[in-house]
């Protein structure tokens, strides 16, 4: 098996999410005492998002490029950026390494388009939502997209740094985003993405009435595959 690498910390309470379920997802592939051989770096989230506020998404990358060297020279021999917003430099960070990127959306859309749909609403970060990098490339592979008005997209922006990056969880905050993704089905999204690696925290799919797409599950298991292929 690959050694998977993993660039996380952002935050580490959804890393953690993902350590465990490339290894569940390990455990059922191989069985026994398997568990997955990785390489991570945890960045301090503090520092990234300042960087986001100010919108400095070069230094972003800079400081991202290093992290995935450092990751590639401890042995990864592919690489997961272990968060859906900061795929804003997803293009940057695969080009400072030698060893392959799987790209959260790439992962998502196939897995989408498998299961037949073909009209998706898009949760996330107000970068995620609102700026194309990740929208534009679900709609590359065939997928129309729909994401939540402005004052929708407020609010799931404030739950996610304010509450769900502080380990919080909230039946308040569950309730308004359920009433969103209602929101998404009604105006004609047959499924909707978890665009944000946090949400899962807070969201299931016994929650609502429309398939949700786990992100965080999605690339993980999508990283196991290609580590034991």
């Amino acid at each position: 098996m690959k050694t998977i690498g993993m660039l996380g910390g952002m935050s580490w309470e959804s890393t953690s999410v993902y350590y465990r379920m490339i290894n569940e997802a390990t455990k059922r592939a191989l069985g026994g005492f398997h568990s997955a051989p990785i390489a991570m770096v945890s960045v301090d989230f503090a520092e990234i998002e300042e960087l986001q506020q100010r919108g400095d998404w070069t230094a972003s990358a800079d400081l991202l490029s290093a992290n995935a060297r450092q990751i590639e020279a401890a042995g990864a021999e592919l690489l997961l950026i272990c968060t859906n917003t900061m795929h804003k430099v997803a293009d940057e960070i695969a080009a400072a390494v030698k060893i392959p990127l799987l790209h959260i959306a790439d992962a998502t859309a196939s897995r989408i388009i498998a299961a037949g749909h073909s009209k998706v609403g898009l949760l996330g970060t107000r970068f995620t939502m609102e700026e194309k990098f990740y929208s534009g490339r679900l709609e590359k592979l065939g997928l129309e997209v729909l994401t939540p008005n402005e004052a929708d997209r407020i609010l799931i922006h404030r739950v996610i740094y304010e509450e769900l990056c502080m380990g919080e969880i909230r039946d308040e905050s569950r309730r308004d985003f359920v009433s969103i993704i209602d929101r998404l089905s009604d105006a004609g999204a047959e499924c909707v993405v978890e665009g944000c690696t946090e949400i899962t925290m807070l969201v299931g799919p016994d929650d609502v009435r429309v398939p949700l797409f786990d992100t965080t599950a999605i690339h993980a298991e999508e990283a196991v595959s290609m580590a034991l292929q």
